[in-house]
């Protein structure tokens, strides 16, 4: 088997009604679904356990076993309910309401909108710019008191309930994990999530608040940051070192940034996270179009060619997979697309990038030494998949990364790791014997066959001290 056959980019998909049936999650897991998202926008408590464990029961039927994403809200300013739409004109005065039922100063009759937030006009200043209902209302603020904050409208539109509010470039004081967060992790740490997607991340302090509270209550999941606003922008390097993940989540981003800086934040942002070795997610509208449609337009091709050329870990799929009429079409959309970027960047073999840490050196040796090789494949063992994501940061272009691990929590979290391919072997014993037994393994599922090269890594325990090893071997044929 070619070594070029498997993808190294991942793909989350989240779940929403099109795709949460058992058969479909079938479906999804086969078709080579990496990790299932659950967005906890709308979700309620009962369907969350259900969900997480119809996936874990879909994952055994699929024989597939893929992580869990649980994607918590955040802090979020929205619009109160309307009987029915107001619609806005260009140059009509409006105002957003933060105490109802709180008189104006004004004599004229201005219509207006309740607003969740009740600091907000502590937030925001004259001048700045309000995007109603995904950017397409745009306002300006004229002025505020205690209780308004009166705008012109500056984009007409169709104003209904509950539309989300966002203010590009204001600082908002407001928490950055809420009581419905903390409410719906604990869930989730119940029912053994693998990774919290936390929103709306402004510094790395909100990072570490999420950690504690995940250590607090038992918990190993992995943190996710999503970068979706200017404040996460400005300390983008802090956020990636405080974080297990990088989430470019360009839906809110695209609205708070100018639109033209979008691509040129997504690349930094990738290469900031290969560089300091963290895993990064490209997601939001990668496949809009198919929501309703049984194929890509040309620009979202490209759009997803770029993230697999950048070698992010991941691509993502929202409402093409939660609402979507054609959930698997996406999902082979992704695999086709990466797999024939991947088979053109197996061709150009790049310098590995360079770490200063000593075992980085390790491992970029062993990929300097996997590029030089034919039908090479590195094989590495580890327990944390701190080794197997050390290796897969220095981006082998052609050898696949084989993981084995005795933890199924790790085996979860290294879905989420280009390149690497998870098995799971229990339990871990004597070096030799294990590696005997991982081969063995291998060949019986078609991963390895007799005659390709294996790159070993390791780390023995030898007089009370751990020793890095880099092995050399060729796959024989199996003994009878």
């Amino acid at each position: 088997m070619p070594n070029t056959n498997r993808r190294r980019t991942k793909i989350i998909a989240t779940l929403g009604p099109a795709t949460e049936s058992e058969e479909m999650l079938v479906k999804l897991i086969t078709a080579g679904v990496d990790i299932v998202r659950l967005n906890m926008a709308h979700a309620k408590h009962d369907w969350t356990r259900m969900i997480i464990r119809r996936i874990r029961a879909a994952s055994k039927v699929a024989g597939r076993e893929v992580a869990i994403m649980m994607d918590i809200k955040g802090p979020e300013i929205r619009t109160g309910d309307l009987e029915i739409p107001i619609e806005l004109k260009a140059g009509e005065i409006f105002d957003f309401t933060v105490k109802p039922g709180a008189e104006r100063d004004h004599a004229e009759e201005v219509r207006s909108v309740d607003v969740n937030y009740r600091d907000l006009v502590n937030d925001i200043k004259v001048g700045d710019t309000v995007l109603v209902d995904s950017g397409l209302i745009r306002l300006e603020v004229l002025s505020k008191d205690q209780a308004h904050i009166r705008c012109r409208v500056l984009t007409p539109g169709s104003l209904t309930s509950r539309r989300h509010i966002n203010l590009p470039g204001v600082h908002v004081n407001l928490p950055s994990f809420t009581q419905k967060d903390k409410g719906d992790t604990l869930v989730g740490i119940e029912e053994g999530i693998d990774f919290v997607a936390l929103s709306f991340v402004r510094e790395a302090s909100d990072i570490e608040m999420l950690r504690y509270f995940l250590k607090e209550n038992g918990s190993r999941a992995r943190i996710v940051a999503k970068i979706e606003d200017q404040s996460a922008i400005d300390n983008l390097d802090d956020i990636i070192r405080a974080t297990d993940a990088l989430m470019v989540a360009r839906g809110d981003l695209g609205i708070e940034v100018p639109l033209q800086e979008l691509p040129v934040i997504q690349r930094r942002a990738v290469r900031t996270c290969l560089a300091i070795g963290r895993p990064v997610i490209i997601a939001t509208h990668m496949l809009e179009s198919m929501i309703g449609q049984p194929m890509p337009t040309r620009a979202e091709i490209t759009d997803v060619a770029n993230a697999v050329y950048e070698q992010a870990d991941c691509v993502m799929l929202s409402g093409e997979t939660t609402v979507g009429k054609y959930p698997l079409e996406c999902v082979h959309v992704l695999d086709t697309i990466a797999r024939r970027i991947e088979q053109e960047q197996a061709g150009d073999i790049p310098e590995p990038a360079v770490f200063t840490n000593e075992r980085m050196k390790v491992f970029r040796s062993a990929v300097v030494l996997a590029n030089q090789l034919p039908r090479c494949l590195i094989l590495v063992f580890t327990r944390h998949g701190t080794n197997a994501a050390g290796i897969a940061a220095h981006r082998p272009p052609v050898a696949p990364i084989l993981a084995v691990t005795d933890s199924l929590e790790t085996m979860r979290h290294l879905r989420m790791v280009r390149s690497v391919e998870p098995f799971l072997l229990t339990p871990f014993g004597d070096p030799e014997a294990t590696i005997v037994r991982a081969t063995t393994s291998l060949l019986k599922l078609g991963r390895i066959q007799p005659g390709d090269k294996l790159i070993i890594v390791s780390d023995v325990q030898a007089h009370e001290r751990r020793i890095d090893s880099i092995q050399l071997r060729n796959v024989e044929e199996p003994t009878a």
